[in-house]
């Protein structure tokens, strides 16, 4: 969906540093409380006792294992109510991380898997969404995205059942466990895409190595690389990445949980930013990461001594990256540009 944002308003010190947020997913931003709350909206049972214990479980060793937990708690989404309150959670949180724009992954199978109808999910974010920029100040788009992990047939039917929501959604993506579920299974319904006008963006060089990266630019078409991390390992990769200018959607945070990196201090953004990619930061899934996007951005300045000039590099980035109109993109700069740090 594409809504509009309100009139900027003047930038003050103690403000974060206006940005866009290009990649989150909205089922990962289930917070322990609201996952009880709506548990027992629902009569949902969940395999923990408290919401202390729920979050004690947000230790993974690896994608896999946080994907396991990422699905299990899902099935207490079931009405547009539900979608719609998980959606208003994030917006509000997203308001005081400085967020003035976001680009909103959904996960349809995630969802229809389990009996709740397509039609529930997009329409109970688009209740949210359709306030966002007069309730938080927010602009938003919608990405539908297809889990890798399932098959390319999966894929192609989620797509012809959302055709009737065309008009709020603004580009299709490919997520969930990389490894072993290369881009070019899904090259049929990206052609789709495309074709139905829709932007493309996906999921490659997390786990996966930088030839899904590859594959994501050149089977796929795709407009902008989610996470591409591995990018670095190939440097004609790395080459193509920075002539072409394509955005790279990386969440240092989740690198660090997800153990794709070790220790923040290590995380290739610097060298990333050095090689002239264009490189934006992104919570992923920040209820389960341990951090919004704002977060994100203190993280990496604390761990990695990112200065004032590089943190409005990242800023001005996601908004050169993401899917605004040219008007609207200049005047969200504008206030990058006016903000006092």
């Amino acid at each position: 969906m594409a809504s509009s944002p309100s009139s900027p308003s003047a930038a003050t010190a103690h403000e974060p540093l206006p940005k866009a947020e290009l990649h989150l997913h909205i089922e990962g931003t289930l917070e322990p409380e609201l996952a009880f709350a709506l548990a027992a909206r629902n009569g949902v049972a969940l395999p923990y006792a408290t919401e202390d214990e729920l979050r004690r479980a947000y230790s993974f060793a690896d994608l896999q294992s946080f994907l396991n937990l990422y699905y299990a708690l899902m099935a207490v989404l079931r009405t547009e109510d539900d979608f719609a309150d998980l959606a208003h959670a994030y917006l509000a949180r997203a308001k005081e991380q400085g967020v003035r724009h976001a680009e909103i992954f959904f996960d349809p199978q995630a969802h229809t898997a389990r009996g709740v109808p397509i039609g529930t999910v997009i329409n109970g974010l688009a209740r949210a969404l359709d306030s966002a920029p007069e309730t938080y100040g927010i602009s938003t788009r919608l990405i539908m995205c297809f889990l890798r992990d399932e098959s390319a047939e999966s894929a192609l039917a989620t797509f012809e059942a959302a055709r009737p929501y065309f008009d709020r959604i603004t580009a299709v993506g490919l997520d969930s466990a990389e490894v072993g579920h290369p881009p070019s299974k899904f090259k049929e319904v990206f052609a789709l895409a495309r074709e139905a006008g829709l932007k493309c963006v996906a999921h490659a060089g997390e786990e996966g190595p930088a030839a899904y990266v590859w594959e994501a630019l050149d089977v796929l078409g795709v407009d902008r690389i989610d996470h591409g991390v591995r990018s670095l390992e190939d440097e004609q990769l790395v080459a193509r990445l920075v002539a072409d200018q394509v955005p790279l959607t990386v969440c240092p945070l989740s690198n660090v949980r997800l153990r794709v990196i070790d220790d923040l201090a290590d995380h290739p953004l610097p060298a990333m930013l050095d090689a002239g990619l264009l490189v934006t930061v992104n919570s992923d899934d920040p209820a389960y990461f341990g951090g919004y996007a704002d977060d994100n951005f203190t993280a990496v300045r604390d761990a990695l001594g990112l200065d004032r000039d590089t943190l409005r590099t990242l800023a001005r980035n996601s908004f050169r990256a993401s899917f605004l109109d040219e008007a609207t993109r200049e005047r969200y700069l504008r206030e990058v540009d006016a903000h006092q740090a």
